[in-house]
């Protein structure tokens, strides 16, 4: 029998004190196999990099995500270490990414979630560079602080809409080329060629810059994106469109900007360490720069025919007459 009241009945309303909350979902199931034998080490400079780089209203939840029992200690050693990291999800089977951090995305209440791969490297000023392009474009539901040349492949069409018809769309010089080599070094594939080096297609509203689009191994998103999301489980562990089904497509289609910061400020190390990694690393330890969180506008929605007008409209100038179109932004190159 119970003895006296629950005092969750008197006092039932959750109040937070954190804006920002990164997720990590770690999948390392053994350190023997080639593709594994080094996860250790790269982990160990994503999350070490992430808890020197982020501001005091922040929170971090990891997901252990079938991993073999030397990882999940290691997390629980840092959870120990860290008091900022205030959530662990254990799963004994790799449940997929998208299980995985939905588990967290739709149990917390911060207004801004980044979700990142475990093999990301974060670099000084990268979070308040992300949020500031949520204040100087309160229509962004997805900012990644890692930009891409063609980032706007990829469920954008709610951002053209807006470049056409709300902002001005242009080509700009790429800020830190270095930044796209180290990524597809780290993928291993030449992704980009000479021009992708030199220019990136860029939106402005008269009051700031961003690129356009983005890729999915680190991003924020504002709350309100999962609203929109897939109700159901999904069934694959990874690719089969998961990641757009369940994140690059709500973005869209509930109108919001995908976005990237115009400069570079993470770095997906892949599953090889390098020396830079260790030199990038002790920078965040000796940064000072870290600023007090920056209060985040409200969203502002559009309406669902604005995303099916850029839907059409990137048919038509990101595919079909693409270089038509580029040319008239100032770029003759194949693109």
């Amino acid at each position: 029998m119970r003895v006296g009241s629950n005092p969750s009945k008197t006092n039932f309303t959750i109040e937070i004190d954190s804006t920002h909350r990164v997720i990590l979902s770690v999948y390392i199931p053994n350190l023997e196999e080639a593709y594994f034998k080094d996860s250790q080490t790269i982990f160990k400079y994503c999350i070490e990099s992430l808890v020197n780089t982020v501001h005091s209203k922040t929170r971090i939840s990891i997901v252990i995500n079938g991993c073999c029992q030397e990882i999940s200690d290691m997390i629980y050693d840092y959870q120990k270490k860290y008091p900022i990291i205030d959530q662990i999800f254990y799963t004994k089977e790799n449940l997929g990414k998208i299980n995985a951090i939905y588990s967290i995305v739709k149990s917390n209440l911060e207004p801004l979630l980044t979700i990142s791969d475990a093999d990301v490297m974060f670099l000084p000023n990268w979070q308040k560079e992300v949020e500031t392009v949520f204040v100087d474009f309160p229509e962004a539901g997805m900012v990644s602080p890692v930009p891409s040349s063609k980032g706007f492949l990829f469920s954008t069409a709610s951002t053209l809409y807006y470049g056409l018809f709300k902002g001005k769309i242009k080509f700009q010089n790429v800020k830190d080329p270095e930044g796209l080599i180290n990524f597809q070094k780290s993928v291993g594939s030449n992704l980009y060629q000479k021009i992708h080096l030199e220019k990136y297609l860029v939106v402005s509203n008269g009051v700031a810059e961003a690129v356009v689009g983005c890729g999915h191994f680190v991003a924020t998103f504002r709350k309100q994106v999962f609203e929109a999301a897939p109700t159901k489980v999904c069934k694959f562990r990874v690719q089969n469109n998961s990641e757009e089904d369940y994140l690059d497509d709500p973005n869209d289609m509930s109108g919001f900007l995908r976005l990237a910061t115009l400069g570079n400020f993470a770095y997906h190390m892949g599953n090889s360490p390098h020396p830079w990694m260790k030199e990038k690393l002790q920078e965040t330890l000796i940064d000072t720069s870290i600023t007090t969180p920056l209060e985040i506008p409200d969203p502002i929605s559009f309406s669902k025919s604005q995303y099916k007008i850029g839907k059409f409209l990137s048919r038509l100038l990101f595919h079909k007459f693409r270089r038509q179109f580029f040319s008239h932004l100032g770029v003759n190159e194949p693109y």
